[in-house]
């Protein structure tokens, strides 16, 4: 998964238990696209702080997901999901219940 996809879908999911410090600094950097000196001006730090902030609060959300697995059940659902419309477009009317009843069995299993 492409970095900064993964670092904003951690952050998604798992933001809320970061501190508002952390949130602000981390929102900043990583989702505004500021640079670390920009940053450390702004929250009063040094440039390292921002820097090392960033990490811890990467680490942080990493280690969330390590244990709870939310990111990767929302991506299995989404691909799941995309595979299930696909399978409608492609599928003649008459086969249609038959197909559902089998995605229904599917999504209940996930």
């Amino acid at each position: 998964m492409e970095k900064i996809l993964e670092q904003t879908l951690l952050y998604d999911f798992y933001g809320e238990l970061l501190t508002e410090h952390q949130k602000q600094i981390y929102e900043d950097v990583v989702l505004n696209d500021y640079g670390f000196s920009e940053v450390a001006q702004e929250q009063g730090i040094s440039r390292q702080g921002v820097h090392d902030l960033v990490k811890r609060c990467s680490r942080i959300l990493k280690e969330y997901e390590a244990r709870l697995h939310l990111v990767e059940r929302f991506l299995t659902i989404k691909s799941r999901i995309e595979e299930i419309e696909s399978s409608l477009r492609d599928t003649e009317e008459p086969d249609r219940e038959a197909l559902i009843r089998q995605l229904q069995d599917i999504l209940e299993n996930l």
